[in-house]
């Protein structure tokens, strides 16, 4: 009688684990993206990761951004980090900054857009923000114009503030960050009196070294993409919170020249509400898809803030964001799907 309720107890297990396998998505299968909806991370809290940026770190995606939760510190301003093997399933690891008032720049101040590179030399993560704020002796404004740097020895630990600066001396609102295919990396930001430039790091990442080009178009939410031979760029008409037609342009080369820009939707929807921030390039074993990160913003709930992530149709000089519905996406082959 033992003997048969232990083979019973075993063909129950056998039976469960294979239906755990079967239900367990596969890491890099086909899952759904839904633009716009709440997006939950593995505690079910909503994704808090606006103005955000992704680093690919050994296979695993990291997602950085800004935390505008509702039950934090409004002393302090935060950063989230979020990673994941799919980017469909995002999994909380920390705020991994943490920082009050830095520099004195008085209860105003703000940090936004940051973005995290990895520094294969020096094995270290450095972090660029967009500080702001009021001038010393002024009230409201973002007058200081500055980007943040912070460091920390893990993708997911703890950074620590180093400073700010304007970049080669020019005002910097609104940055983007872009890393080309031979793995160098740029610092892309709004300077509000020229234009939109892109600029190289120093060898340590601490400082933007050199400029590459000024695009001389006002735009913020910079982003840039490298795929089949052409540079994408991205942005963003000056609107503050208010969505408008984000447009692109291409060039054979990052220094230029750089086509006219056009939009990449239909104008009248405004990017569908979003603002960009970043285009990923996931490369697979069959496909190469670039995914436009937008944010529809929220002023006045800024933690209800949703995202919209859409497959672009990119190529030969042409970009095209399609009209937000559900997709899939899978990581391994490099595939999307758009549902109907």
């Amino acid at each position: 009688m033992e003997n048969r309720k232990t083979a019973l107890s075993r063909r129950i297990g056998r039976a469960a684990a294979i239906l755990f396998l079967t239900a367990a998505p596969a890491i890099g299968a086909s899952q759904t993206i839904r633009p716009g909806d709440i997006w939950r991370d593995d505690r079910t809290l909503r994704i808090q990761a606006h103005g955000g940026g992704i680093l690919r770190y050994r296979g695993v995606y990291y997602w950085f951004g800004e935390d505008r939760g509702q039950d934090l510190d409004r002393d302090k301003r935060y950063v989230s980090c979020y990673s994941s093997k799919d980017l469909v399933n995002w999994t909380f690891r920390n705020d991994v900054l943490k920082l009050s008032d830095p520099e004195n720049f008085g209860p105003t101040w703000v940090l936004e857009r940051p973005k995290v590179f990895y520094n294969p030399k020096t094995k270290k993560f450095v972090m660029y923000m967009h500080i702001d704020g009021p001038l010393p002796g002024e009230t409201g404004g973002y007058k200081l114009a500055r980007v943040g740097v912070a460091t920390s020895d893990r993708v997911d630990g703890d950074y620590r503030y180093l400073r700010s600066f304007r970049p080669l001396g020019h005002e910097s609102r609104d940055i983007g960050q872009f890393i080309d295919d031979d793995g160098a990396p740029y610092l892309i930001f709004e300077d509000r009196p020229f234009g939109f430039r892109i600029a190289t790091l120093s060898a340590d990442y601490l400082t933007v070294e050199k400029e590459v080009c000024l695009i001389p178009l006002h735009l913020e939410g910079g982003a840039v993409a490298h795929y089949q031979g052409l540079y994408y760029a991205i942005g963003s008409a000056l609107t503050g919170w208010n969505p408008n037609p984000n447009k692109y342009a291409t060039a054979k080369s990052l220094a230029g020249p750089w086509s006219e820009f056009r939009d990449i939707a239909p104008p009248e929807t405004k990017t569908y509400g979003s603002q960009s921030t970043m285009m990923l390039k996931v490369v697979g074993r069959k496909a190469t898809t670039v995914i436009f990160m937008g944010d529809i913003w929220k002023p006045h709930s800024q933690w209800d803030s949703r995202y919209l992530w859409m497959p672009l149709e990119i190529g030969g000089g042409k970009l095209w964001l399609p009209e937000p519905k559900p997709w899939t996406l899978n990581v391994k082959t490099g595939r999307a799907a758009i549902l109907k």
